[in-house]
């Protein structure tokens, strides 16, 4: 009886740590953060770039506001940020480094888009990260930026 006990905890365990969902729903751990296959498409001017949205209720809220083209402003030449039209739950943490590509959320409604790496010891709430950030620091130059965040196709 104990060893059945036993197995069939290890069998609810393992059922409730694995991914639910089709072959194209994968997850990947990244610092921390569980990062779905849910893709975003972010355009700035005539660049575009795939973003990957974590597995968390911050994520899937801000999925639901998607299409939603945004002025991010520049601050400290390392971010560009802006207000989200609605607030979101939040799941703050401090990331300790911040790298290139990481969209997190400032508080319940800042939209932050970072495109340098560097030390913070502020608090966000992981929202995903830019796949390839190649020309990402060019595409949003040095002020103002217009940006579309979108779901990606597929």
């Amino acid at each position: 009886m104990k060893y059945l006990l036993t197995a069939l905890l290890m069998i609810i365990a393992v059922g409730f740590s694995a991914p639910v969902g089709n072959s194209k729903e994968t997850m990947r751990e990244t610092s921390g953060n569980r990062l779905i296959t849910s893709k975003m498409k972010i355009t700035i001017g005539n660049t575009a770039f795939t973003a990957t949205l974590c597995d968390n209720p911050t994520a899937a809220a801000f999925l639901k506001m998607l299409p939603l083209t945004m002025q991010l402003k520049d601050l400290n030449a390392n971010e560009k940020f802006g207000e989200l039209p609605h607030t979101l739950v939040t799941g703050a943490k401090k990331p300790g480094t911040i790298n290139a590509g990481d969209i997190m959320l400032y508080g319940a409604s800042t939209l932050v888009l970072f495109y340098e790496t560097f030390s913070s010891s502020y608090s966000y709430t992981v929202l995903g990260k830019i796949e390839d950030i190649t020309g990402l620091k060019a595409s949003l130059g040095t002020g103002n930026v217009t940006i579309r965040f979108e779901k990606a196709a597929g």
